[in-house]
Formats: C-alpha cells, structure tokens, sequence
C-alpha cells in the first residue's frame, strides 16, 4: 500500500513540476514574442527614424546655416525668401514625411510601449506634426507666412526615448534567448 501511495504521490509532483515548468516556459516565449513586437514594430522603426531625422537635419543645417554657424529662424535677420523656399521643399519632401512617420507608430502602435500610460514627448511629437500639416496646408495654398509647427519638436527627448527603449529591449531580448550583447 505505501509503494502504491508513493507511486502517486511522485507522479502527482512529476507532473506538477512539469505542469509548472511548461507554464514558465509558455510565459517566457509569449514575453519574448512581445519584446520582438516592440522591437520590429514600434522601438526599432522610431530609432531608425529618430536617428536618420537627426542626420538628415544636420546634413540641412550644415547647408543651409548662415555664415554665424545658425540657422535663419533663430537669427536676428529674418529668413530670406530663398531660405524659406528652401526650408518648404526640406520639410515638404524629408522632414514631414519622416516625422509623420513617426507619429503613425505611436498612434498604430501604442499597444506596445513599455509605459502604462502613454508619454508626454510622444503626445507632444504627435501634436509637432498636426501643427506641420496645417503649415504645408497653407503652403499648398500658397500662404507662405508661417514656415514652423506651432508646437516645438522634441528632437533630443525622442532621440533618448527611442534609443534607450530599442538598447533596453535588446539586451532583453537576448537576456530571454540566453545570449550575452557586448556593451
């Protein structure tokens, strides 16, 4: 009789061990498929974009800046109108298409953020580009009197925001395959 007691008893653990152990390992690949979402469809496409956005802008400046090393709009002298020009054709054809780019992940994907709430800074972009359409509307009209968003981009908080989401989530990512990432 005790044989047969013993006999359940450890087959009754076996399978609760492996009951429990099949349950943290379904957790840890459903956890690992959420990091690869975040990663493929939300942090490493705002990187990508954040960072091409920030070159591409530098690669303007360094263009277009006046002789002082600053740009038309924070200068004492108005922009001219061959900046101007300049400056529509930039955002119309670069700038605009890659912010609303931008804009579209967080408002297609706002499912995979690693906040419970949605930030600020992405509120904040969000608004950046309403307030950029409505100037390229009026550009399309050709009312040419407001050249700039009437919010301000947050340029250096989304390029920190992106950056340190896409570098967390990989070293988890690899943490949850087992991997080492060199730092």
């Amino acid at each position: 009789m005790i044989a047969v007691v013993v006999t359940v008893a450890l087959a009754f653990v076996g399978y609760a061990v492996t009951y429990l152990n099949g349950l943290r390992l379904a957790q840890r690949q459903e956890f690992l498929a959420r990091v690869n979402r975040q990663l493929g469809d939300f942090y490493g496409p705002l990187f990508a974009l954040t960072e091409a956005n920030s070159r591409i802008f530098r690669a303007f400046m360094e263009r277009n800046a006046r002789s002082d090393g600053r740009s038309p709009f924070v200068h004492e002298t108005p922009p001219t109108e061959e900046e101007l020009a300049e400056w529509r054709l930039w955002v119309t054809t670069v700038f605009l298409p890659n912010i609303r780019a931008m804009r579209d992940l967080v408002t297609q994907h706002a499912d995979l953020l690693n906040e419970p709430e949605m930030p600020p800074l992405l509120l904040q972009l969000c608004a950046h580009v309403s307030g950029y359409e409505i100037t390229a509307a009026r550009w399309a009209q050709g009312s040419y009197d407001q050249h700039l968003s009437v919010v301000p981009f947050p340029s250096e908080e989304i390029a920190v925001y992106a950056r340190q989401g896409f570098t967390g989530l990989k070293r988890e990512q690899a943490r949850l395959l087992g991997r080492r990432l060199a730092r």
